[in-house]
């Protein structure tokens, strides 16, 4: 796939951060807390290498859809189009990571059973912790197998964050378990 050029990045600021939203006016193509901004670096410089980076002149439709999730209005981001980015493997588990809904977790071994592959729960985790996409492509919503917190970029506060944010705004009948340790 051919990458952008031209890529322009803004600065969200949010519940749980300052998110850095990098995208190219027709798909988003990261989102790093800013914070991690090494991490961002690197993975646009990976999937983008020559790309120029500017800062937006002005709110984005992503920007605003990200604004309308974190005030409770979760659906915001479903269909918000995001960069093809990755191997195949990759890309199938992070599309997969964006059909988990809102207010809903899955262990590391049920997404890997999802995907037709139920021994690749390391691989899928793997794979998550790659996500350059941050919260649009959900990767928050994979705990461990005993319903722990496990592996997050952001960091386990914000993962803890965003599942609740998530689990309380859901309808109650999209609502799944989610263990005591998550919401204690």
């Amino acid at each position: 796939m051919t990458r952008a050029a031209h890529l322009f990045v803004e600065r969200i600021k949010c519940p749980i951060g300052i998110l850095l939203l990098t995208h190219d006016g027709i798909c988003v193509c990261n989102a790093e807390f800013e914070n991690q901004e090494e991490r961002r670096d690197h993975e646009l410089a990976y999937h983008f290498p020559n790309a120029t980076i500017e800062r937006s002149s002005s709110r984005s439709n992503f920007a605003e859809a990200l604004a309308r999730y974190f005030k409770g209005e979760l659906r915001a981001i479903d269909n918000l189009p995001v960069a093809k980015l990755g191997t195949e493997f990759q890309q199938r588990t992070w599309k997969a990571l964006r059909r988990i809904p809102a207010g809903q977790t899955r262990s590391y071994g049920e997404q890997a059973e999802k995907l037709g592959h139920p021994n690749a729960a390391r691989a899928i985790g793997r794979t998550n912790g790659l996500n350059p996409i941050s919260i649009i492509v959900p990767c928050h919503r994979l705990i461990g197998a005993n319903g722990s917190l496990v592996h997050y970029g952001g960091g386990l506060e914000r993962k803890r964050w965003l599942i609740e944010h998530e689990f309380r705004r859901s309808k109650p009948n999209t609502r799944k378990f989610v263990s005591r340790s998550v919401l204690a």
